[in-house]
């Protein structure tokens, strides 16, 4: 048993993370129940800071709130003087309900639409970091026409590939982001940019992956981008303010998993970065990445309640939960493997290798495959660890399944940061057969 940040076993013999007895947080909030331990985030969070900080680099380290997006979370994230990355106007607006600078957003996605442009230029956001030409000259008309000036970074796909799942590649040369570095589109972009009074160019940004164990995909990014900006300083005389190398630092969902401190990627990363500055004539530029997973991931479990059962001879045993893709969909879209233990009983010797499966009415609906567990059945409560990331951003309604409610837990403190959904809630948008208005209905 694996357990992550302020996680251990207490005197009743029951998992606790944050000081706070899980079997409680479950018989207060019910199950399936999202638990943050928010020590964590914060070590995780003061962690790349502070490596910046020794090497004496400018630096942001903004959080990438795909991974997990709440008011809380921002609020958090602010806390710790992070930036923050949004994709959507969704992630947007939470961010300005949580009342985060908006000089530290970053706003990213391969197909901004006019309102949420609009929507970034109103709240004067610190960066828009554009994909492609189409957005380009979208961009350019909308803050000629209000007369506004507006900073970007250009996103360039450097032709490197993570070794990790093909569903979560990015960098690589056939990628639906950014422009290709190697082709000339992203020359071209810069040089349209550049020559608009509107859009000022910081620098560039390439995100080549995600759960990503070694350095060296990083590293080569950051070689081939600066050979492109050297060559670009002598041609047209291009300083880069920022170089945003992206995110992508893997954690430990299992023990097939081993990544590297976070110290060690900024410190690769920041060492490649010099070395290449030094063989130019660029000045260094100030250093952005962009943590997501490696911020919440291993923070965050899921506490779901043991259902049913079912035996299949010489084959495998099934237990059933009250969850499932509905609120964690990653094994169901990209194989992802999981640890869990009973948190009800943790230290009880295995007793059978069993199967998790969720309640969707999906045969794919499985959490885990092979589990070692104690003897486990009705009533008991299974926690899976390593869920803070991607598992409520990416929930679900599926089967009008309900999503969870999310509790963050501190210094012997829990917080309902989000609300259960209720059957109310699910059917909120609904109109009734007679109530709908269709085309050629006043």
């Amino acid at each position: 048993m694996h357990l992550f940040g302020t996680s251990h076993v207490n005197d009743r013999g029951h998992l606790q993370i944050g000081g706070v007895d899980t079997v409680e947080l479950t018989e207060k909030y019910g199950t399936p129940l999202y638990v943050y331990d928010v020590e964590l985030i914060r070590e995780r969070a003061r962690g790349f800071k502070r490596t910046f900080e020794e090497l004496g680099i400018p630096a942001q380290v903004a959080y990438a709130s795909k991974a997990f997006s709440s008011i809380a979370m921002i609020q958090l994230a602010e806390q710790e003087g992070l930036s923050l990355d949004v994709v959507s106007a969704g992630e947007l607006y939470t961010a300005i309900k949580a009342n985060f600078p908006t000089e530290r957003i970053h706003f990213h996605g391969n197909n901004k639409s006019v309102e949420e442009l609009h929507m970034a230029l109103d709240y004067q956001i610190g960066c828009i970091v554009v994909d492609n030409f189409s957005e380009l000259t979208l961009l350019e008309e909308i803050c000629s026409n209000r007369e506004e000036k507006v900073r970007i970074l250009l996103r360039v796909t450097p032709g490197i590939e993570a070794h990790t799942h093909d569903y979560i590649l990015t960098g690589q040369e056939d990628s639906k982001f950014g422009f290709d570095l190697i082709n000339g589109q992203a020359e071209g972009a810069l040089k349209q940019a550049l020559k608009s009074k509107w859009l000022e160019v910081l620098g560039l940004h390439c995100h080549i992956g995600s759960q990503i164990f070694q350095t060296t995909g990083f590293l080569l990014a950051a070689q081939k981008i600066i050979g492109k900006l050297r060559e670009w300083h002598k041609a047209i005389g291009f300083q880069p303010k920022v170089l945003n190398l992206g995110g992508g630092f893997g954690i430990r969902y299992t023990e097939e998993d081993d990544p590297l401190p976070a110290s060690q990627y900024v410190e690769e990363i920041v060492r490649e970065v010099q070395i290449q500055i030094a063989q130019s004539d660029l000045e260094m530029p100030e250093i952005w990445i962009e943590p997501g997973r490696s911020l919440v991931g291993d923070a965050g479990i899921t506490l779901y309640k043991v259902g049913s059962e079912k035996e299949v001879p010489d084959v495998r045993k099934y237990l059933a939960v009250d969850g499932g893709m509905s609120d964690n969909i990653r094994p169901a879209l990209y194989e992802a493997k999981y640890d869990a233990v009973l948190a009800n009983r943790p230290l009880d010797p295995v007793e059978e290798t069993v199967a998790i499966a969720g309640k969707c009415c999906e045969s794919g609906d499985m959490l885990i495959w092979d589990l070692p567990l104690p003897k486990a059945g009705r009533g008991d409560i299974l926690a899976v660890f390593c869920t803070g990331a991607y598992g409520y951003s990416m929930s679900n309604n599926y089967n009008r399944i309900p999503r969870p409610a999310v509790v963050f837990v501190e210094n012997g403190e829990a917080r309902l940061v989000i609300r259960r959904e209720t059957f109310d809630d699910l059917i909120r948008h609904d109109l009734a057969f007679h109530e709908a208005v269709g085309l050629n209905k006043e």
